[in-house]
């Protein structure tokens, strides 16, 4: 088995430049796609890799910078462009503690905008991670909430199609169907 690698160039190379942090899966840097299936590689382990060769290639869907590094900066841009931030704690009179807890673990990877088959360019449509933000800001902060519906239904509810492959690949299992599910109530 040949001991070396082939970089983003096409060269031989015995390192390859990925972004990792924390390690044990809590911050989303390493988030890349292992033989055709977008994950974090700090929770991959070698042996539940089927095969005899292992295929790390960056996420598509976002600029590479080098090799496995990618600028998902996107993801809070258009959460600041579209004032998606609680601001000011306003809650409603119910509040669903445990989805918004489950919600605000999102590591803002970009794994769920990798597989989801409408999500392009985070021009118009800007998916999961949006919607769940969306969710989190409306339930606490009543003010913000007829602002943040509208855009929820112009960024999100308008060109979701429903695959769902954002929940099997979220490294948190984040039920995004349920903040849907939510949202559409309003």
């Amino acid at each position: 088995m040949p001991r070396w690698c082939i970089n983003d160039l096409g060269e031989k190379t015995d390192r390859i430049d990925w972004e990792c942090s924390c390690l044990q899966g809590m911050c989303g840097a390493c988030a890349m796609v292992i033989n055709e299936t977008p994950a974090l590689a700090c929770e991959t382990f070698l042996k539940n890799i089927k095969g005899d060769e292992l295929v790390l290639r960056p996420l598509r869907k976002f600029p590479v910078i080098h090799d496995l590094i990618v600028d998902r900066s996107v993801i809070h841009e258009t959460l600041k462009s579209t004032n998606v931030y609680i601001g000011e704690y306003n809650p409603k009179e119910k509040e669903d503690h445990e989805h918004q807890y489950t919600v605000a673990n999102c590591l803002k990877c970009g794994l769920c905008l990798e597989v989801c088959p409408n999500y392009t360019d985070g021009k118009s449509f800007f998916g999961a991670v949006y919607a769940n933000d969306c969710f989190l800001v409306y339930a606490r902060n009543t003010e913000k909430a007829t602002d943040i519906h509208k855009s929820y239904a112009e960024h999100f509810a308008s060109g979701c199609s429903k695959a769902l492959s954002c929940m099997d690949v979220c490294p948190m299992h984040i039920p995004t169907l349920s903040s849907m599910a939510k949202m559409n109530r309003k």
